[in-house]
């Protein structure tokens, strides 16, 4: 049996996820090479137009050699969230399981792996009157005023969103005003349980220093290819400070500076203190996943090596598909294409 053909049979995708600066997207981009596929990337930074060296966006080349998709699909001005992700990953998947290409997800956005893995947590529409009223009392009030009343309209939710992450504090806080009940006792009722394709989940992780090691080379790395002038480009092209897209990782932190809060060495001090605490949350969130299996990354590894690994993993785990019989509808589909060709 070919792996194209269980592909799309069983429709299966897998998943490589790990905390920043672990390596994942070079690591993925060998592990394509492999499986001569696509890389789908879940990174809520990496959608916006014009956000290249702060989120680590494959350069040029990378994407030529190995397509990489999601990324680049708004402006640092445009809304995109959860569910925006999950509609364009769906329809990148089906095209791949129809061409027999095996879907390769990467990334760290811990909730854009969950949906597309488990399905959408359920909650209400959009309601613009109670949202323009958060967003304009963030802009009086500041945002630390809006995550204190997380806190204490949903303690949980507030555990696991940074104060700074204001789209989902003034979401979690437009359901309560709208139902009257936690974010968090509905994705806890929901549970993540709509799993809509058989996947494999695979971790990436490191010595914790080794990791932090390599978050201050990073940061140093962006700086010197141009982390501050990009910063200061999207300033001059008029997206503001207080866009949820120029709070991420570098963006924010180089912001301050070139608006005149603090030094260009505190900026510095900064970016690696808050990259290293996300990283943290990051294995926090992860370390919940069940089903996830673990493969650790040394700093001595290229990474030909671990994505040897991975496909290992990968080889496993299709093959227990080929030890099924094909579902009804995709047996009826494969004697239609074997017939016309």
């Amino acid at each position: 049996m070919k792996q194209a053909d269980i592909i799309t049979a069983w429709k299966p995708i897998v998943a490589l996820v790990g905390p920043t600066a672990i390596g994942k997207s070079r690591i993925g981009i060998e592990v394509a090479k492999i499986l001569h596929t696509e890389i789908l990337t879940a990174d809520s930074r990496q959608v916006y137009r014009g956000m290249n060296i702060g989120t680590d966006k494959p350069s040029l080349a990378e994407q030529q050699n190995i397509p990489h998709r999601l990324i680049d699909l708004v402006d640092p001005d445009q809304s995109f969230n959860t569910g925006d992700f999950r509609h364009h990953a769906t329809q990148d998947i089906a095209r791949l399981h129809h061409l027999g290409l095996l879907p390769l997800v990467i990334g760290g956005t811990g909730l854009y792996i969950r949906a597309l893995l488990r399905g959408l947590c359920p909650g209400p529409p959009a309601n613009w009157i109670i949202r323009n009223e958060l967003a304009q009392e963030a802009k009086t009030q500041g945002p630390a005023f809006l995550y204190k009343k997380l806190q204490q309209v949903d303690p949980e939710l507030a555990q696991r969103v940074h104060p700074n992450d204001q789209p989902k504090v003034q979401r979690a806080l437009e359901v309560y005003r709208l139902l009257g009940t936690p974010l968090s006792v509905i994705q806890q009722q929901h549970r993540f349980d709509d799993a809509p394709y058989p996947y494999l989940l695979i971790g990436l992780t490191m010595e914790r220093q080794t990791l932090y090691q390599r978050i201050e080379t990073r940061v140093d790395w962006e700086i010197q290819k141009g982390l501050v002038e990009e910063t200061q480009s999207l300033m001059n092209q008029g997206f503001p400070r207080e866009l949820g897209s120029m709070k991420g990782l570098g963006y924010r932190q180089f912001s301050g500076y070139l608006s005149g809060d603090y030094s260009y060495e505190e900026a510095v001090r900064l970016l690696k203190r808050d990259t290293r605490h996300f990283a943290k949350r990051q294995m926090t969130w992860f370390q919940k996943e069940s089903g996830i299996q673990w493969i650790t990354v040394k700093e001595s590894d290229i990474p030909g090596q671990a994505a040897t690994k991975i496909v290992d993993h990968i080889n496993q785990f299709l093959y227990t598909f080929a030890r099924l019989p094909f579902p009804a509808e995709a047996t009826s589909h494969l004697k239609s294409t074997q017939s016309s060709g």
